[in-house]
């Protein structure tokens, strides 16, 4: 459908389901949504490009003396908030941001994607699919609608309700997520009290991110509505397994997965193989980017089902790489270390930057390891070539600094203000003085 098709149907359907609002909304560095919001009288400034905003009031973005930018709808991402019906409903556009003078703004997370998936594209490859599975928590509100550590239920790995009290919620997520145009695969209790995971079905990289950040938004309203709050924190219980954003990725060439070859060992390609050896490269480097935050790091440590290991395999779930068992089109890599504070812009413009650089490269995964690799001795990881992630996000800052691949996958503008402002968080926490510390040496000592 061509672009002035689209603005007529756009605008039809603003008429018909009495649109009053509309959200120009796009993704910050640290992946938190902002939004522009316009009267409908706006909507076709909006569609033409001029809907200007101040781009030194977003953190990571620009200095006051250049902060003039203007938001470009993506039409194909048009959507009415049906949960919006009371006095006339509100629609979002996701937008990129441009320049005045019309070239993309480098440090935008999405056209920063848009840049590495056109890189794909002078490969040779047409698609790169991504099929995220973002895990959250649900705490129920105190009387002054702040959110408490008090769960809504006790349920474990795949409970129904009483057990999950979060049940109902979480079906109204689906229901609202698929009037708003998702297909869900799954929806389910995750493995802790607590906690909850909704699959959506893989998408272009692009589509994915847009969808992983409209599905925190709608799960966040929706959890609010049901007197709870919903939290994408990697890891906000001690004792109990973190929340992860588990990654299936692919590279597509038109229809053919490029993953899939039925004669090759465990049916994967040369490619795929590459790619997995990309990643595994680069992992160490790239997980200040895929796990960012502080509290990223309370989750990457053995016992939890979340990887802290550099390895693959096609069985056990302890390494970094797990190939599920689906071949043909649903061949795919899964990326299990990303969590769901990423901002999945930059995170999938990295994971598919250290792909590519092993493809380039040709180069070659170790061998799979296919036992519990939390069981095996520092020794035994080293004798195998398995090397470890990052433990706080200082190390992982370090490491971001020296990989030219990374760095160039986010361009001098994204990567700068990004480690600037982890650096600065780092220290926040470093300096703190946590409860933790009291409770072991105010008596002691």
């Amino acid at each position: 459908m061509g672009a002035v098709k689209k603005t007529e149907k756009i605008i039809q359907m603003v008429k018909e389901h009495n649109v009053r609002y509309i959200r120009l909304q796009f993704t910050d560095l640290f992946g938190i949504i902002k939004n522009v919001e316009i009267p409908v009288s706006q909507l076709p400034k909006a569609l033409d490009n001029k809907m200007m905003f101040d781009g030194s009031s977003i953190e990571g973005f620009v200095r006051i003396e250049e902060s003039d930018m203007y938001l470009y709808p993506d039409l194909d991402t048009f959507v009415i908030f049906t949960w919006t019906a009371e006095k006339g409903k509100v629609a979002r556009f996701i937008c990129d941001i441009y320049h005045p003078d019309g070239t993309p703004f480098e440090g935008d997370p999405r056209s920063n994607l848009k840049r590495i998936l056109n890189e794909m594209k002078e490969k040779g490859f047409t698609d790169f699919n991504v099929g995220p599975e973002p895990e959250f928590f649900l705490f129920k509100l105190n009387e002054k609608g702040d959110p408490t550590l008090e769960l809504n239920d006790q349920g474990g790995y795949f409970d129904l309700a009483p057990t999950d009290l979060g049940e109902n919620c979480r079906r109204d997520i689906v229901l609202e997520l698929e009037e708003m145009g998702f297909e869900i695969e799954a929806s389910h209790h995750e493995v802790a009290p607590g906690q909850h995971e909704i699959d959506f079905k893989y998408q272009n990289a692009l589509k994915a991110c847009d969808d992983i950040q409209t599905f925190k938004l709608v799960v966040k309203t929706i959890a609010r509505k049901h007197g709870l709050h919903a939290t994408f924190m990697p890891k906000p219980l001690f004792g109990v397994n973190g929340s992860g954003m588990h990654s299936n990725l692919s590279l597509f060439k038109n229809e053919e997965n490029t993953f899939y070859d039925k004669n090759g060992k465990l049916e994967l390609s040369e490619t795929a193989r590459q790619f997995i050896a990309g990643i595994l490269k680069h992992a160490p480097n790239f997980t200040a980017i895929t796990n960012p935050t502080v509290n990223s790091y309370k989750r990457l440590v053995p016992g939890y089902e979340a990887p802290c290991y550099v390895a693959w395999s096609a069985r056990n779930r302890s390494p970094l790489i797990r190939i599920p068992a689906s071949r043909g089109l649903s061949t795919r890599v899964e990326v299990r270390s990303v969590d769901p504070a990423a901002n999945p812009y930059l995170a999938m413009a990295v994971l598919l930057a250290a792909g590519l650089d092993g493809i380039k490269n040709k180069l070659t995964p170790p061998e799979t390891v296919d036992r519990n690799i939390y069981v095996m001795s520092k020794k035994e990881r080293e004798e195998n070539g398995i090397v470890d992630l990052p433990s706080t996000l200082a190390q992982a800052l370090e490491n971001l600094k020296t990989d030219e691949v990374i760095m160039k996958a986010l361009g001098n503008h994204l990567f700068d203000h990004f480690v600037k402002a982890k650096e600065i968080e780092w220290d926040m926490f470093r300096t703190q003085v946590h409860p933790w510390e009291r409770e072991q040496y105010i008596l002691q000592y």
